[in-house]
């Protein structure tokens, strides 16, 4: 399998993870990066200096190879700005997707304190993004995709690693055939479970617990009903628009702030 990156955030920090791993033992040996640059620039440059330690391959090349590496790309992507990554081999669509149900009994045996955020059904790639790089600033545990009805197909990939800003080689992921069922484990493991929607309670009321899960309902639907009847609270943000609500990841942004400041 072979993908193409583009956005400074999101090659310096595949880069940097890269590096990471090197330097911890675990060379990733199953794939294989290249580096693509046809331009100079206080930022390529120090993703170079990156490159150095992370076995990665770096190529001087002009503008149309680095347009024929992104021509598959969605639009937003394409925009390369004279630098791209390749990378090449045993490569997951999510770099951190993790074992949900081995996740879930660590957690279970864990006195830490943890949120996991589930995104019911949040088809916008850009959305998805920038929940990641809330979930990266708020130290969110995991993030909680469905196997169906979301954002997380590889063709979409590069644009969810562009609007992270480079969070999505950070925080943790795990996909799941039944959101239903994997937030009813997370409540056996002791999680509580608040859903995001208009009419629920005020989040300034709301006392986050020790294990939280946050439920992010879809840009149009909201939270699915039999999903909705797993949630222990439903929360609300005020506001003072003219609109009808919050974006989604506005949303997410706004109650993963309030659950980290409260365990500050």
């Amino acid at each position: 399998m072979k993908q193409i990156i583009t956005g400074f955030h999101a090659i310096e920090e595949r880069v940097r993870k890269r590096a990471d791993e090197k330097k911890g033992g675990n060379g990733g040996d199953n794939v294989r990066y290249t580096l693509y640059v046809s331009k100079s620039g206080p930022r390529v440059k120090k993703i170079l200096s990156l490159a150095q330690n992370a076995d990665v391959a770096v190529v001087n090349a002009d503008g149309k190879k680095l347009d024929s590496l992104v021509k598959n790309l969605p639009d937003v992507a394409q925009d390369h700005r004279g630098i791209v990554l390749e990378a090449e081999g045993d490569i997951k669509v999510n770099q951190n997707e993790v074992d949900f149900d081995k996740w879930v009994l660590e957690a279970k045996n864990s006195e830490e304190r943890k949120t996991v955020v589930v995104l019911d059904s949040v088809t916008d790639p850009h959305n998805v993004g920038a929940i990641l790089r809330s979930c990266d600033q708020f130290g969110a545990s995991l993030v909680l995709l469905p196997s169906r009805h979301s954002s997380n197909d590889y063709s979409e990939n590069e644009i969810i690693a562009r609007s992270s800003a480079g969070a999505s080689a950070y925080v943790p992921v795990a996909v799941v055939p039944n959101l239903v069922r994997a937030v009813q484990q997370l409540k056996d493991s002791g999680f509580w479970v608040y859903g995001a929607d208009a009419g629920g309670v005020s989040v300034q009321d709301v006392a986050f617990a020790d294990k939280t899960v946050i439920v992010m309902g879809s840009e149009g639907t909201g939270i699915a009903k039999l999903l909705e009847e797993q949630c222990d609270t439903i929360v609300s943000i005020p506001t003072c628009g003219k609109i009808d609500s919050l974006n989604v990841s506005v949303a997410a942004g706004v109650l993963l702030y309030e659950s980290y400041r409260q365990k500050l």
